[in-house]
């Protein structure tokens, strides 16, 4: 019991449990932690400041140690480095990009993919216990950096064209230009930063609200519920249990997705018709 305690506890900030037998759920105010670092400075960091700085060292530390010492018969450790490279070299940049722009874009897709998962990955992390991708300004940050890096790529491209025929696509008859052209300026140059941002910031937010209203309901019903009450305790349990291991893959997937996304836009940017 102590143990689930404490883990409820590191779910959230506020201890989202069981007080007087009554039961409390989560709410978004756990994505807004008071400062805990240099409080009232320009520099004051929060819980989830403090755990992005975390991940972002243990991340570069990471990768320094897998690739310091280079091998033409690779460690075990380079192997594994080697191995996470080249997932993303040869499923997302070559695979969308071709080998000489998909060699262009690398390093940004590689930073983007790995900073994503780490950040994402920190929902089933003990003692972090929540995803710090869940919070705006991360997911708004990335569609940003994707969306300038499209035009970028379109206007390096075909710096005379590449806004004529994202907006005038060709074949299209001119009447319909109307219609065609306000449709592909919101779709293009507004809707696509707004998908990329709410799909990270959504899918990581609710994923760590449904594991914190699970454990604290575990907390709840197997410490404060009357009689029959706390089997159901084990049933919020299997579930919490269960989430985590999916949350695992939302993390994954999420990182993967955002990332493919960024390469398939800068695709289309740098198609011949541009």
């Amino acid at each position: 019991m102590a143990l689930l305690s404490n883990t409820v506890q590191l779910m959230s900030p506020a201890f989202i449990a069981a007080e007087g037998g009554e039961f409390h759920a989560p709410s978004m105010w756990e994505f807004f932690p008071e400062g805990v670092l240099f409080v009232g400075t320009p520099f004051e960091m929060n819980r989830i400041m403090i755990i992005r700085v975390i991940m972002t060292v243990l991340l570069l530390t990471l990768f320094w140690l897998g690739t310091r010492k280079m091998r033409v018969v690779p460690t075990r450790g380079q192997s594994l480095t080697e191995m996470a490279l080249d997932f993303v070299r040869v499923n997302i940049a070559e695979d969308l990009l071709g080998k000489v722009d998909g060699k262009r874009f690398l390093p940004l897709l590689t930073a983007m993919f790995f900073t994503i998962l780490a950040f994402n990955i920190t929902g089933i992390i003990p003692g972090f216990n929540i995803g710090v991708s869940a919070v705006i300004g991360f997911p708004l940050t990335l569609a940003v950096i994707s969306y300038f890096t499209f035009i970028y790529a379109g206007i390096k491209k075909s710096p005379k064209n590449f806004f004529k025929n994202s907006l005038f696509p060709s074949g299209v008859p001119k009447p319909l230009y109307v219609i065609v052209t306000p449709i592909e300026l919101i779709s293009t140059f507004i809707i696509r930063p707004v998908t990329l941002t709410l799909r990270l910031l959504m899918n990581l937010l609710v994923g760590h609200l449904l594991l914190v209203l699970l454990f604290s309901a575990t907390h709840f019903f197997l410490l404060s519920a009357p009689g029959f009450m706390k089997l159901f305790g084990l049933g919020t349990l299997a579930f919490g249990i269960a989430f985590s291991i999916f949350e695992i893959l939302v993390a994954v997937l999420q990182a993967y997705v955002f990332t493919l996304l960024t390469a398939v836009y800068i695709q289309l940017a740098l198609a011949e018709e541009h």
